[in-house]
């Protein structure tokens, strides 16, 4: 199974012992005031009631280093103590729902991909957080239950290497994709079906997976698993270029040096990744204030980390080129669907 299809079924599962069990979990009555918290001193009643709670725990899929820059930034600024747990989103869904099944409270925060996030809300995990900084973000980081937020895209691109491949040969559409000259050139993330699914719908259902059939059966595709491991093989030049590398990790990689450079085929598609407070949430002032935290003063730092923020208030490359935004609803509504498209047509096919 791939990732989404084994999100949809840790979901389903998750369901179905929570209802045999009595329920989905209380909201914890300190996450609630916390989160909903109005007056006009709401920042220093947050802070002070922060400040004596002393920590929160993280449970996050951010590479450990661009956290690490996110939590200095807030501990120094709140003296307030974060402890992170960092594992695949999978993972990090996996952790909070047998935990909370279990009755262990220990999260306070979770950081990850949308579709993760939507499980979460699905099981009653996460609780809505009246902030008024909603506002500045960006009209698709907001769900309508506003039990998450996205504080960042992940955005699919094409990366190619540049000791191995000129500017001027790029393709500008799919269909150049299919030319002889990039047979045994191209490479592809092997769980990326919701990029498959938007760009399919892009294109058209039935003219996309023709398009990606034919891809397959003339030029391959090399599959790999994990978008970082993909990116450094279109770095080192063993897979020339790749269709569905994080625009953030290939940015990365070439501010140090390494020959690779990321583009689009418009649109581009775009995963939202965010964060939620849990409903049970053992420091929820705290967890308030770092949900706060990551919609305004961390969006300029994830900007320098080369990642693509949602506020409106930061000029990004959002701001200049078509994105197309995956729906985590439609991502696990559609799962199983998609994922067997994907594994009949480009897991199973490609070498």
């Amino acid at each position: 199974m791939n990732r989404i299809t084994r999100i949809t079924l840790t979901t389903v599962l998750a369901g179905a012992a929570l209802a045999l069990s009595a329920a989905a979990p209380a909201q914890n009555k300190g996450s609630l005031e916390a989160a909903t918290y109005a007056g006009a001193d709401r920042q220093q009643h947050l802070v002070d009631a922060a400040r004596k709670e002393g920590e929160l725990m993280v449970y996050t899929s951010v590479p450990v280093d661009d956290m690490a820059v996110l939590t200095a930034a807030f501990e120094k600024k709140y003296g307030i103590k974060v402890k992170v747990w960092r594992a695949g989103s999978e993972k990090v869904l996996q952790r909070t729902v047998t935990e909370t099944r279990a009755n262990r409270f220990e999260v306070d925060i979770v950081e990850t991909n949308g579709p993760e996030l939507e499980s979460l809300h699905r099981e009653k995990m996460l609780q809505e957080v009246k902030s008024p900084y909603l506002g500045d973000l960006i009209a698709p980081a907001l769900l309508p239950h506003r039990e998450w937020v996205s504080t960042r895209l992940n955005i699919f691109s094409l990366a190619y290497n540049t000791n191995l491949i000129k500017p001027a040969e790029l393709p500008k559409t799919y269909q150049d994709l299919l030319n002889p000259k990039w047979k045994g050139k191209l490479g592809v993330e092997a769980e990326d079906l919701d990029w498959f699914a938007g760009t399919v719908g892009e294109l058209g259902e039935a003219k996309g997976l023709k398009l990606f059939r034919d891809l397959v059966a003339t030029n391959g595709l090399s599959v790999r698993k994990g978008h970082t491991l993909l990116t450094n093989l279109v770095a080192s030049g063993e897979v020339p270029m790749a269709l569905t590398v994080y625009n953030y990790k290939a940015e990365q990689m070439k501010n140090k040096g390494a020959p690779i450079e990321w583009f689009i085929i418009p649109p581009a598609i775009a995963r939202p990744n965010g964060v939620g407070v849990t409903a049970r949430a053992p420091h929820p002032n705290a967890a308030v204030l770092f949900y706060d935290f990551m919609i305004t003063d961390a969006q300029p730092i994830l900007l320098k980390r080369d990642y693509v923020p949602t506020s409106k208030k930061v000029d990004t490359k959002l701001n200049k080129m078509p994105i197309k935004f995956v729906d985590p609803r439609i991502v696990l509504d559609e799962g199983a669907k998609w994922s067997k498209l994907y594994e009949d047509i480009i897991t199973k096919q490609s070498k």
